[in-house]
């Protein structure tokens, strides 16, 4: 016991945050396995920049949409049950992509609506457990934890998935990859079946909480600082595994490219999780947050593999510095608003709404960009226009002032 007392530190780990930690780390495995494959796969199949684009803005419109119709069915029916709609919707993704095999690059928008509503559901639900069964004194070893089993499956998906694919001819090997993705999400639903029932009640007052932002000036801050967060995930989800298929031209590249960011990932999210403390968040997402614009220099001039791998090692250390505080500190604007224990659900999913609106607004300047611009000369130029979004995120939270605890 006392072992455990040193890694995880002054924790009580009861059986639904273990499940809730399992059942996360089995999703960013299966999601590390083939995500970014999914990405080069239909690269592959039609080379085109603006198929990507395509694809990805189904995804980050489907998915808002998805997360208002979950809110409604958590607030009526369960939370738990709702995560499997996600889990269940995410299987059918990877199952229709293994049916249409090589007509994929046909079917963008079926795939792309599948996962979005796949990521709907299951994120509507995560977050809103994630709320549930941690406490303030919780949720940065919660979070951290979390980073620290997705920095595991991160070291062994992609790596893993690049020497199954470069092993065989064709497509097998991702139809491979694939259903190993398929047998992961299936493990993560009967976990579900452990966890405590969470049923709710009243009424969903979605419409009230947006509404909330013209009252809780904290509210406003933090729906804001995840608009500029999407600013930069929508377009960078997809974008630097492509560069890194370009440049190499091997899957197994992209593994290793992974590897050694996940692997970095592995520590910084263990150390971040046990070293920032609460007085601290602000300030070390601002660390954070310049780190990963700087770390777009090394790649949007003259792309080459070296320069890619020291930006995944780069972008590893950054990223644990900004989102486990700025994660925490969500949570804890959330559970210090209006009525925060009938309401959230739907603060959860307002917070999503400007997230996606974000990836939205990224991933629809991509397609533009490459639409009407030579891809060689907009795409640097939008990278360092977006790619502020995470630096951004600071000059919304530090005016965050939150109840001493």
């Amino acid at each position: 016991m006392s072992r455990f007392k040193r890694i995880l530190g002054d924790i009580d780990l009861t059986r639904d945050l273990t499940l809730l930690l399992l059942i996360g780390g089995l999703y960013s495995l299966s999601i590390a396995l083939s995500n970014t494959f999914v990405n080069i796969y239909l690269w592959k199949q039609s080379g085109e920049f603006l198929d990507l684009g395509i694809y990805n803005l189904t995804v980050v419109i489907f998915q808002p949409l998805t997360f208002i119709l979950a809110g409604r069915l958590a607030k009526k029916v369960d939370r738990v049950i709702v995560l499997r709609f996600g889990v269940i919707f995410l299987a059918l993704f990877y199952i229709s992509v293994l049916a249409f095999g090589e007509s994929a690059e046909d079917l963008l928008i079926v795939l792309g609506a599948l996962l979005g509503i796949g990521y709907g559901f299951y994120w509507l639900a995560f977050n809103v457990l994630t709320f549930e069964i941690t406490e303030p004194e919780t949720r940065d070893f919660f979070n951290g934890f979390l980073g620290t089993l997705t920095s595991a499956g991160g070291m062994l998906g992609p790596i893993l998935a690049g020497f199954i694919i470069s092993r065989f001819t064709s497509f097998k090997g991702y139809t491979i990859v694939f259903g190993i993705s398929l047998a992961l999400f299936t493990v993560a639903v009967l976990l579900s079946f452990f966890l405590k029932r969470r049923p709710a009640s009243g009424r969903y007052l979605f419409v009230r909480v947006f509404e909330e932002r013209q009252h809780n000036n904290n509210w406003r801050l933090i729906t804001n600082a995840h608009f500029f967060q999407g600013l930069r995930e929508g377009t960078f989800v997809f974008i630097i595994s492509v560069f890194v298929f370009i440049s190499t031209g091997s899957e197994f590249a992209i593994g290793t490219f992974g590897l050694i960011n996940s692997g970095i990932a592995f520590i910084g999210y263990y150390t971040v999780s046990r070293i920032i403390k609460k007085q601290y968040r602000k300030r070390a997402i601002l660390i954070g947050g310049m780190l990963l614009y700087l770390s777009i220099f090394l790649i949007v001039f003259d792309v080459t593999y070296t320069k890619l791998l020291l930006y995944a090692a780069t972008i590893a250390i950054a990223y644990p510095i900004l989102l486990v505080p700025y994660i925490s500190m969500t949570y804890d604007v959330i559970g210090s608003g209006w009525k925060a224990a009938e309401m959230r659900i739907e603060y959860i999913v307002v917070r999503e709404i400007f997230l996606n609106l974000g990836r939205i607004v990224s991933v629809v300047a991509f397609i533009i960009a490459v639409t009407y611009f030579s891809h060689e000369q907009s795409i640097p130029v939008l990278l360092m226009l977006l790619g502020a979004g995470h630096t951004l995120i600071y000059f919304f939270v530090r005016k965050v002032e939150l109840p001493a605890s």
